[in-house]
């Protein structure tokens, strides 16, 4: 490394020059950006070992049961870095969404040791915490002598946070004081628009700001623009089907999933007249404009159509719209975003979120290392680096939204994408109750639906019946 570069990289470690000015200053002697990029990481990984001792660790080896996702991508990208920071040995195993988590799920049951850390949804970890298969991490979090303290556990965003964290209890609230941090967020999704620009100019539509414009936009593009249907919302019957935008804007009208009573017990809270009339208009938006074959859509699908233009919008995953603007898409580069709140009543948006999280096994026999790689790949340097390098959407710090480089990045190839999150983060969190029956409650949530769309079932009296079948088997499994 020449003199002045080395002088520049100095400057920045001693927090004399923000990492803005020190790429600008490389770039000015002709340093590359990704090299730049590259270099910064590097250096903040060194600056990392000054005031904790990293290489405690040393020689050991912990195995990772991975998912296959940019995020992982962006872990290992810069993995070499942990070795070093570290002196540790990391191996692990990648598998595909439509396996991933039955792998999980049979690592954890079996109490195998064979995986010290793993990625996890937050919503598994409502099964897996109270069987015992992983522990609560606030026993490493809050000990100093196993967290650096540079790894600031509240510069994660509060929302994001808190929907981590669940006491155990059917219905307790996430992120209660008493509440066991079953699992560390990695990387985030809210719920929002991505849409066709072209496409609502060609119809003359402005983006829609609430559920009513929602529905006339998209039935406006389904009629006049051929081959082209309106709006992608996910249809199969899954659990998944539920909870991206059609809870998102069940919730921003104020209706929940389950009822909470004084003495803790369950109740359906989906037959109420607000949630009847918001599934009403939610069935004929999917049955005007959405595609043909809605009922077996799932994350992907949703994503190709818009990708490919088959769609003019989506309400989904923001980081489903960022990916389908880059790529082989068709569609590359002529997307962008806008935040939704689907009641005009509402003064910001409320998204449902998804979280990948890192988790760790209880059964593993290398817990404290474990932790290691667990708060090294949520904290602030592997989130900057993953944001800045890699396509690490979305962080889920606020020092990494904080950073001027990621966010003209944004900006500039993302159209609207940094306003919508910075509009919906503060309320954005997981609106569903946390009980162990999720899974099939949401699922058959899910089925319900499909039956209205197609018809075979007024959407009164199917939300009914779903409720009775949930309150059924609330009081089955004593929750009720």
């Amino acid at each position: 490394m020449y003199e002045k570069e080395k002088d520049l990289i100095d400057a920045f470690r001693r927090g004399q020059m923000s990492r803005r000015s020190l790429i600008r200053g490389l770039a000015a002697l002709g340093v590359s950006a990704g090299t730049a990029g590259v270099l910064v990481n590097m250096v903040s990984t060194q600056a990392m070992a000054a005031d904790f001792d990293w290489k405690k660790h040393a020689g050991t080896g912990v195995k990772l049961l991975l998912n296959k996702h940019p995020y992982t991508d962006a872990m290992i990208a810069n993995l070499e870095n942990f070795k070093s920071l570290t002196g540790m040995e990391v191996t692990y195993d990648v598998f595909p969404e439509d396996v991933y988590f039955d792998k999980v799920t049979a690592a954890l049951s079996s109490r195998s040791s064979e995986y010290d850390a793993f990625m996890t949804g937050a919503y598994m970890t409502w099964t897996y915490g109270p069987a015992g298969w992983i522990p609560d991490l606030n026993e490493w979090i809050q000990d100093s002598g196993k967290t650096s303290p540079t790894y600031n556990w509240e510069d994660m965003l509060e929302g994001v946070r808190k929907s981590c964290a669940w006491n155990g209890r059917p219905g307790g609230e996430l992120g209660s004081p008493d509440a066991k941090q079953w699992c560390v967020p990695w990387g985030y999704e809210q719920n929002n628009l991505a849409y066709n620009e072209d496409m609502l100019k060609q119809i003359g539509a402005s983006v829609p700001t609430n559920m009513s414009e929602l529905i006339d936009v998209a039935a406006k593009a389904t009629k006049e623009i051929d081959g082209v249907y309106g709006i992608g919302v996910r249809g199969s019957r899954s659990w998944a089907t539920i909870h991206p935008g059609f809870l998102s804007a069940y919730a921003n009208f104020n209706e929940k999933d389950l009822n909470v009573a004084a003495d803790g017990k369950l109740s359906a809270a989906m037959n109420t007249a607000g949630s009847k009339a918001f599934h009403a208009d939610w069935v004929r938006m999917i049955q005007e404009s959405g595609a043909a074959d809605w009922s077996s859509h799932t994350w992907y699908q949703v994503g190709t159509d818009l990708g490919a233009g088959k769609s003019a919008m989506i309400f989904d995953a923001d980081i489903l719209g960022y990916f389908m603007n880059g790529g082989g898409n068709a569609m590359a580069g002529k997307l962008a975003y806008a935040p939704f709140a689907a009641n005009p009543a509402a003064s910001a948006p409320t998204p449902n979120i998804w979280i990948w999280s890192l988790s760790m096994s209880n059964f593993s026999t290398k817990k404290d290392a474990a932790w290691y790689f667990i708060q090294w790949a949520s904290g602030p340097e592997h989130g900057l680096f993953g944001a800045t390098q890699m396509d690490f959407v979305n962080p889920v710090r606020e020092s990494v939204w904080a950073d001027a480089t990621f966010r003209e990045r944004l900006d500039k190839s993302y159209p609207g994408y940094v306003a919508m999150h910075d509009l919906s983060a503060p309320g954005a969190s997981i609106k569903f109750t946390a009980q162990p029956l999720f899974f099939d409650l949401t699922t058959e949530w899910a089925s319900s639906l499909q039956k209205m769309v197609a018809k075979e079932l007024p959407v009164d009296e199917g939300l009914d019946q779903l409720a009775d079948s949930v309150n059924r088997q609330l009081k089955d499994a004593g929750l009720g």
